[in-house]
């Protein structure tokens, strides 16, 4: 870039200030959390954009893609930088749109629907919807600095999965509006099950613009934490109360020692040797499941009926990829994968790998409720990197054995696992994206010479 796009960028933008060329801030701007993975640590340290633009409006946007488009500069979208997989980063630099400052919510709708710009925080929509009786149906534990579209583009569930299943499930996301990066850029519409062109497209196809997300009823949730002597009896009853219908819930996370040594903040509340499980459950509920875990041989460390505000630890602070962070930040040579365990056969599953690879693969499970509303035992277990044919050699042997293994590892959107067998987000890219200008480099079956590829129907 020159210092003429810059000057003509502030131009568009009508804001010196919005046009950001320090080198410091171009850093952090550029970059995420995908430093949790070694091998993107080493494959994304050194990529960075040449500026970065923060936008106050949907027509500022819109003006420096048709600008951005003129030119043939990259455009790497940004939500809150919370992400894991380098989506944010621009491999090929030029420039960063930052989101940050398109932050409204627009709307609650009284039937519990949000409608918000790409920048709103999660916190800051559950924090609302709840004023009006409702809450969000599932959040990252990054919660409190992760934006709703950054959410969309990279994540797939966390936090109430396991009553509502992921992002994808239950049109949650009821639609999403993307300008197109063309010498005119669209405003285009998804409603429905056209959302699934753009969700977890990590902005290759389309940048979002505004989100209307399905909310849930609000609960008064209690957190639980409960110790076992052995991870097979944590986690029969974890299993047990994520399949109890009875019981609302919106977390059911299970730890096998050590990981919860690496919960610095709250040792107090995780005895030595043992395996942890924490819940969120309705308040109503917890006097039953507290019951229900003395008699399964579990020792209550933690049981905190809902107030507001709330005082002590925040249980989903440790759950989810935050976990990860907890086990990074006690050995650097640890790090992760994302499994999917068979209901049916998850304990032959634990007992092949532990064979097989010892203690260099911990079980952290967090149970959500799939697409065909089955209870399953996903999992992010913490791993020990030697190197990356060892890595390989665990994501294989997972999948020998009917675990599925969505990569973390791997810097596109079709090596997470998200991308879909039908393509969509493919043809979406080569419709709306026809030069591969919207994060160059990330969707690794698109190739801006085939013009052959096939179209898909937008909503308009």
């Amino acid at each position: 870039m020159t210092s003429t796009h810059f000057s003509d960028l502030a131009a568009i933008l009508r804001h010196a200030d919005a046009v950001i060329a320090d080198p410091q801030m171009l850093e952090r701007l550029s970059k995420d959390f995908y430093w949790y993975s070694p091998i993107l640590k080493a494959l994304l340290e050194d990529k960075r954009a040449e500026a970065v633009v923060q936008p106050r409006s949907r027509e500022d946007i819109q003006n420096v893609l048709r600008y951005c488009f003129d030119q043939g500069i990259p455009v790497t979208v940004r939500g809150s930088g919370t992400g894991n997989y380098g989506q944010a980063i621009p491999l090929e630099g030029g420039v960063v749109i930052d989101l940050a400052l398109m932050d409204r919510i627009l709307a609650i709708e009284p039937s519990g629907v949000a409608v918000c710009e790409p920048g709103a925080r999660l916190i800051t929509i559950e924090n609302e919807a709840r004023k009006v009786g409702w809450e969000l149906r599932c959040y990252p534990s990054t919660y409190v600095k992760a934006s709703v579209g950054g959410f969309l583009g990279g994540g797939s569930g966390g936090i109430g999965s396991i009553t509502y299943g992921g992002l994808r499930d239950n049109q949650t996301v009821q639609g999403i509006e993307v300008l197109t990066m063309e010498p005119e850029p669209r405003f285009v519409r998804f409603d429905g099950d056209a959302v699934h062109q753009i969700l977890h497209s990590w902005g290759t196809n389309g940048l979002i613009t505004e989100v209307r997300l399905a909310l849930g009823p609000k609960r008064d949730w209690a957190q639980l934490a409960v110790a076992f002597d052995a991870y097979d009896a944590a986690y029969t009853f974890a299993e047990n109360i994520a399949n109890d219908t009875v019981t609302p819930k919106r977390l059911v996370t299970v730890f096998e020692w050590p990981i919860p040594s690496y919960f610095a903040p709250i040792q107090r509340f995780c005895p030595l040797g043992q395996s942890l499980i924490f819940f969120l459950v309705e308040n109503s509920a917890l006097p039953e499941v507290v019951r229900k875990a003395a008699l399964a041989g579990g020792t209550i460390v933690y049981s905190q009926p809902y107030t507001e505000p709330r005082k002590g630890p925040l249980l989903t602070d440790y759950t989810w990829n935050h976990t990860t962070l907890w086990a990074l930040k006690t050995d650097p040579a640890l790090t992760y994968l994302q499994c999917g365990f068979n209901p049916e056969t998850a304990r032959q599953q634990f007992r092949l790998i532990r064979a097989r690879f010892g203690e260099d693969f911990l079980f952290h499970i967090e149970f959500v409720k799939n697409d065909r509303g089955l209870i399953i035992p996903a999992a992010l277990p913490i791993v020990r990197f030697k190197d990356e044919e060892y890595l390989n050699e665990m994501i294989d042997y997972c999948r020998e054995i009917g675990v599925t293994v969505a990569n973390p590892h791997v810097n596109q959107v079709e090596g997470g696992g998200r991308f879909r067998s039908d393509n969509i987000q493919l043809r979406a890219k080569y419709q709306f994206d026809p030069r591969g200008l919207l994060n160059p480099g990330k969707m690794a079956t698109f190739s801006p010479e085939d013009t052959t590829a096939g179209k898909v129907t937008d909503r308009a």
